[in-house]
């Protein structure tokens, strides 16, 4: 059998090894040194001023919404669109937080929304933000996205959970809008079993994710973050400050297991990455080859980083047949992320509103996803190209 993931952590032993010894000496598990410490490699991996970890990826997305509406970036009611093509903790937090959610649709064949399908939105739809997923490793043209909302006044952010690595315009995916989400769980670029982190290069925003982050409190500022804060609020000793909460929050701590294993994953990313989309443009040419499929377009990208391989057929009985092909040949498959978000029984319950989002209900319907890890081996590929091939 292929699996979606054959091992928690890139170099499993030497990970799990290395993890064992660290708990045995660790002074302490909870949240400290370690953790900043991966704060400030990942940020630099990433180019990014700022990085804040927490607890999963969907605590992140969670915490970036919270943080916009903190500050008051954004309202109660306001609308913010998003990609239909998503994961369902990209969408609950716009509920959740009493926004209107606006889905856009995707390209299909990007896999993503694109500067024209946000346009086509603001035609009918007063959006104040836009919430981009970066769509199994793939992107849309996130410069052009940018400018429409620089243009606009409309706030930017991207969950980059699923394109760790991935460039274009000479800039990493994650680092167009005012922010991003990332996910360290199982079977993503880096493992830390669970965990996420935002990157910003707003301090503002950096500041108050990390009030966010832990109850509501300052304990994690610096020291000139926690005066600003105490002088606003009249806290007069260090006594009061220790149980004093600024604005609404959540407990999304991480723990030093999680910055240790965020250390050790980042000295395989680059490789990891590497290996992704080797993998990816050899099984690309067999769908080159094959007029069933529906190749992917990702012109714009200069460095591909994919978390998955997908199909795109060209019909749901060319669908059914190719998850045939790939079930009787042993390969886990999975459908294309949650789909046509709008279809899923939570946004059905919580949003009245329909939407026509063609393009979406293609790919729900037509596509689904294999999984590309550095750990296919050289047979595994060849079933999965062999999988690929049309067949009478």
């Amino acid at each position: 059998m292929i699996p979606l993931m054959k091992n928690a952590f890139l170099y499993e032993y030497e990970t799990k090894k290395a993890l064992a010894d660290f708990i045995m000496r660790a002074p302490r598990l909870s949240m400290g040194d370690v953790c900043y410490e991966f704060e400030g490699k990942f940020a630099e991996f990433q180019h990014s001023r700022e990085c804040i970890l927490f607890n999963s990826g969907s605590s992140a997305n969670l915490a970036m919404l919270q943080s916009l509406l903190n500050l008051g970036l954004l309202q109660k009611g306001d609308k913010v669109g998003f990609s239909a093509l998503t994961w369902s903790t990209n969408v609950m937090p716009i509920i959740q937080l009493g926004m209107e959610p606006v889905p856009i649709d995707c390209k299909i064949e990007t896999l993503n929304i694109m500067s024209e399908t946000i346009e086509q939105t603001l035609c009918t739809e007063d959006i104040k933000a836009v919430f981009i997923t970066n769509a199994l490793g793939f992107t849309g043209d996130l410069d052009k996205i940018k400018d429409i909302c620089n243009t606009r006044r409309i706030i930017l952010i991207e969950d980059n959970c699923e394109a760790l690595g991935t460039e274009l315009s000479h800039r990493k995916a994650g680092n167009f809008g005012v922010a991003a989400s990332f996910s360290f769980f199982v079977a993503h670029h880096m493992s830390t079993i669970e965990g996420g982190c935002v990157c910003t290069d707003e301090h503002d925003i950096a500041e108050m994710l990390r009030i966010i982050r832990a109850n509501g409190w300052d304990r994690n500022l610096k020291a000139s973050q926690q005066r600003k804060w105490r002088d606003k609020f009249g806290i007069k000793s260090e006594f009061e400050a220790k149980y004093t909460f600024y604005d609404l929050a959540y407990n999304f701590r991480p723990t030093e297991i999680t910055g240790f294993l965020g250390l050790t994953q980042l000295q395989y990313l680059e490789e990891n990455c590497r290996i992704r989309e080797r993998n990816h443009l050899f099984l690309e040419e067999e769908v080159k080859k094959n007029s069933d499929l529906i190749s992917i377009n990702y012109s714009h990208i200069s460095r591909l980083s994919p978390f998955a391989f997908p199909i795109i057929c060209k019909s749901k009985d060319l669908r059914d047949k190719y998850l045939s092909q790939f079930s009787g040949a042993g390969v886990e498959v999975r459908p294309m992320i949650a789909g046509n978000i709008v279809h899923q029984p939570f946004f059905t319950k919580y949003v009245a509103k329909k939407y026509s989002l063609p393009n979406t209900d293609f790919i729900h319907d037509c596509g689904f996803y294999c999984g590309n890890y550095p750990e296919l081996s050289a047979n595994d590929l060849e079933t999965l190209s062999i999988c690929l091939q049309q067949y009478s």
